[in-house]
């Protein structure tokens, strides 16, 4: 029994080791590929990191929670594809921007004003998704003057009614243990063992993603994975999960808007949609049956949507279109 006991410890510790081997090398190649990808710009209110992509119609690409601009640059992918010049930053606290005192979505909104102007571009089209979508809307009320058009997607937004949440369940509670953490390695290892549990924490229903073709299934993974390293991005989730939402005067908006939302969203943002929406002159709603928080199954749909908007907004994509 000794001999049994000795060889299954032997084997646990092999396993164990070649799991943390495993665990380090992955998360070696995402702390490197996110140190190379982006840029710092030193800004009067402090640096920003930020991905400066493409050639075309100039777009601010402003990422949601657990993101970065890694984030931001797949977000305006998967929306846009080519014909533009993306700019994706890093919010406060994501990556190698630091949390500054007001880390407020109006602050961060004069960052993104600051940005542009330090690049040169004049105005740009605005993307802001789930979190993102609240300097986005800040941007548009605090510097209308650089927005040519708005595009939110699932907008966690200011609701008087039904405001944005995350499910109070079991595995959302553990994760957000994990999150509250840091945990790299905790949520390394439940992606390989219980991705589902993630992919509900990230506002989508397993089985839809079950159900999903392999392509579509392959993107919500490569979402998932997007939030590593963990605590390279825990300050700026830490920031958006306590929100101090509220009214804007979101009637003065004067830029051509869309807003897109799906009724099973488990963050819940179709109310906070609709209520911008309605608010917003002119604002275009469109919302799906299914999709969840990231729209699983509707990317096609999405992306004709998007573009239609902005070629009825008089911003017509080209592949060749030159540098702004």
């Amino acid at each position: 029994m000794r001999r049994i006991g000795g060889f299954l410890l032997a084997m646990f510790i092999a396993t164990a080791g070649v799991v943390f081997l495993l665990y380090k090398n992955e998360l070696g190649r995402m702390r490197d590929a996110v140190s190379r990808g982006g840029v710092v710009a030193n800004l009067d209110m402090g640096p920003v990191e930020y991905a400066d992509s493409g050639a075309g119609i100039p777009l601010l690409s402003i990422h949601g929670a657990g993101g970065g601009f890694d984030q931001g640059l797949a977000n305006a992918a998967d929306l846009v594809g080519k014909g533009f010049r993306v700019i994706a930053p890093s919010r406060f606290g994501y990556l190698r921007t630091p949390v500054p005192q007001d880390t407020s979505p109006a602050a961060q909104a004069d960052a993104h004003a600051a940005l542009l102007s330090k690049l040169d571009v004049p105005k740009a089209v605005v993307v802001g998704v789930s979190a993102g979508a609240r300097s986005a809307v800040e941007l548009t009320l605090r510097h209308p003057d650089k927005v040519t058009a708005l595009i939110l997607i699932v907008p966690g937004l200011y609701s008087p009614t039904s405001p944005v949440s995350i499910e109070a369940s079991r595995g959302n509670k553990f994760v957000f243990r994990v999150v509250n953490a840091g945990g790299d390695f905790a949520w390394w290892a439940t992606e390989k063992i219980a991705p589902s549990v993630l992919v509900r924490f990230l506002g989508v229903r397993p089985a839809l993603v079950a159900a999903a073709p392999r392509a579509e299934r392959n993107r919500v993974m490569s979402i998932v994975k997007s939030v590593e390293p963990l605590s390279l991005r825990f300050p700026g989730i830490n920031i958006d999960s306590a929100p101090a939402l509220h009214v804007l005067p979101l009637e003065v908006i004067t830029a051509p808007t869309i807003i897109i939302s799906a009724r099973d969203d488990l963050f819940n943002t179709l109310p906070a949609a609709e209520f911008a929406a309605a608010k917003i002159p002119r604002a275009k709603l469109v919302v799906y049956d299914t999709g969840g928080h990231l729209l699983v199954g509707q990317q096609q749909d999405v992306r004709m949507a998007v573009r239609t908007f902005l070629v009825g907004a008089g911003l017509t994509p080209s592949s060749d279109s030159p540098r702004q």
